[in-house]
């Protein structure tokens, strides 16, 4: 099971309007390829959602939640426009790039040197650094707390809340997640934004991995260990790129897997 970002209205995710990065590349490769997600199933033709239904409902679920989160005597919060057409931006950090992005930041956060490698498939939560920044309650990182889906809004919080599905999960705001990628950026790398845009280029999983039907990314059996930094800066790469992208479209970000 891997792990894509996604930003971009929820009709469009909801009504599967959209590829994900191994999709597209498959397609172009001339692969045939069939996305599975835990979510998926056989759903009667009957039973199926238009886009227009399903945008009705995601617009009644986006109306409750800005009122349950509007601060009293304060203006509420603007709606966001939901849509089939609106573009959207995804790419695949996968799960042992987001692990490694999540231990740099755990490390500067408490002044532990990084490592200098992480394991294929690690089971990064763990990991005694990352478990302990996700407990910290004077922190409180959206990335640290099972958040799924950032809206976009100006202001910086989170909330345990159900999503159009009705599943419970964290929801956090691109307001929060800015500052969140701010200060790591500045803990460990001080990188400028044309930088951070190349690290998809030039860092990240090595270029000799194979992308399996399932979309999981399959690396040679010499290939065990990753560099820490490496696998940090691509995850941080497309998590930034993601968020400038849901900041000048005014759509939410929402983790995929």
């Amino acid at each position: 099971m891997g792990l894509d970002i996604y930003a971009g209205t929820m009709t469009r995710y909801y009504a599967h309007n959209w590829k994900t990065a191994v999709q597209r590349w498959a397609e172009e490769n001339g692969y045939t390829f069939q996305r599975i997600t835990p979510n998926d199933g056989e759903i009667p033709e009957d039973d199926k959602m238009s886009p227009a239904e399903i945008q009705a409902a995601i617009e009644s679920w986006q109306q409750q939640v800005l009122a349950a989160i509007a601060q009293p005597g304060q203006k509420p919060y603007t709606a966001w426009t939901e849509n089939n057409e609106k573009p959207y931006y995804t790419d695949k950090p996968d799960w042992d790039a987001f692990g490694a992005m999540l231990l740099v930041a755990a490390c500067h956060v408490y002044g532990e040197p990084v490592p200098d490698t992480v394991e294929k498939d690690w089971q990064f939560l763990d990991h005694p650094l990352i478990d302990r920044l996700s407990e910290d309650t004077e922190m409180a990182w959206s990335l640290f707390r099972g958040t799924s889906c950032w809206l976009p809004l100006a202001d910086s919080f989170m909330f345990q809340g159900p999503m159009p599905t009705g599943d419970q999960t964290m929801i956090a705001t691109t307001a929060g997640l800015r500052r969140e990628l701010e200060r790591l950026n500045q803990m460990a790398w001080q990188a400028d934004e044309d930088t951070v845009f190349r690290w998809e280029q030039t860092e990240g999983y090595p270029t000799d991995g194979t992308v399996g039907a399932d979309g999981v990314i399959t690396m040679g059996a010499e290939h065990i260990q990753y560099s820490t930094q490496s696998l940090a800066k691509y995850a941080f790469s497309l998590f930034y790129q993601a968020l400038k992208f849901a900041e000048e479209n005014q759509v939410p970000i929402l983790l995929d897997y």
